[in-house]
């Protein structure tokens, strides 16, 4: 064991039996079970408030989620001699959700939704915590299309332009003109919506935060989720967006999986027309753009990856395979 963790785990009343490094943290076997140690980089109410989520989904009955380790002094976070906070959570020993297997993907559907069912808690019974303005959909799509319109203008005005940038710039305002129909859109459904009591959702919901193994020691494997950091106030729809649409850009626009993944889902928690509506929203979103856009901006322009182009052109190679799916998802469940 290293120094440095060896001085922050002496925070905790926990017997070490031994310690390797993990991927961007140190993995710990100790007398309370399997360990991980992470930096931590939030602040301390969020951290508060993730810590009440994970016991009311614990006490809820949805038993495979991380915990939080309390320091002896009864505190969630400890700081190194550098004043490096870390956080101790429980970690659980298996393979991340495989995005190939089409079982694993649905029975991690059917996790999340039996997550979201344990996670409806009305927002005054959770300690309250200051979160970013630009976290509900509207906020969100606002700030990413001041974003783009401030790229294009970036482009535009250059004189010397890359084979990519051309490229970018000859594409994007078909792209800039669908996000902000969806942005007036949301705007518009955001404000004759009701808005629901109970909006808690992961924030991160993909396959490396999703552990498959034998927890229950009945030999069957069973899903757990971890890595909580960015939980939030928000419709649970955020997580089934992210994993879907991570998922159907992997099989081209599958109309038939992602009928399959919702159905899926909804087995264990029913989904409103409104649920509906703003994952129609989410989905018809340009975010792949978006983040092609972005990443572009703000890395070094003075030599941009090939990767770049490579991915614009399998974005646009999508276009109309995702056009067709939105609309079969349309005559299915509205939008």
């Amino acid at each position: 064991m290293n120094d440095r963790a060896a001085s922050v785990l002496e925070n905790y009343e926990i017997e070490v039996l031994r310690t390797w490094k993990g991927r961007g943290a140190i993995l710990c076997e100790s007398d309370r079970g399997l360990l991980i140690l992470k930096e931590y980089t939030g602040s301390k109410d969020k951290i508060i408030f993730q810590d009440a989520l994970l016991r009311c989904i614990r006490e809820r009955g949805f038993l495979a989620v991380e915990s939080i380790l309390r320091t002896k002094e009864g505190e969630l976070t400890v700081y190194d001699q550098d004043r490096t906070p870390y956080i101790l959570k429980t970690y659980f020993d298996g393979k991340e959700c495989n995005l190939r297997e089409k079982k694993e993907c649905l029975q991690a559907v059917k996790t999340l939704a039996r997550l979201h069912q344990a996670a409806c808690v009305e927002l005054q019974d959770l300690p309250p915590f200051r979160q970013k303005m630009e976290s509900g959909m509207d906020k969100e799509y606002e700030k990413h299309n001041r974003e783009l319109k401030k790229v294009k203008k970036f482009l535009k005005d250059k004189s010397q332009k890359t084979d990519f940038e051309m490229f970018l710039l000859s594409n994007y305002d078909s792209f800039l003109k669908k996000a902000l129909q969806i942005e007036d859109e949301v705007h518009t459904s955001q404000t004759e919506a009701k808005e629901p009591s109970c909006m808690v959702c992961h924030g991160d919901y993909q396959y490396h935060n999703i552990i498959v193994g034998d927890y229950g020691g009945n030999g069957k494997e069973e899903m757990a989720v971890i890595n909580f950091e960015k939980c939030m106030r928000d419709n649970p729809v955020r997580d089934l967006y992210l994993f879907l649409r991570k998922l159907l850009e992997k099989n081209a626009w599958s109309q038939e999986l992602g009928v399959l993944l919702l159905e899926a889902y909804q087995e264990e928690r029913t989904l409103s027309p409104e649920d509906y509506k703003q994952l129609y929203y989410r989905l018809s979103y340009p975010e792949k753009f978006w983040k092609i856009v972005n990443f572009y901006y703000n890395s070094g322009k003075a030599w941009i990856p090939g990767r770049n182009m490579d991915k614009l052109e399998k974005l646009l190679a999508q276009e109309p395979e995702k056009v067709a799916f939105l609309e079969k998802y349309r005559s299915i469940y509205g939008g």
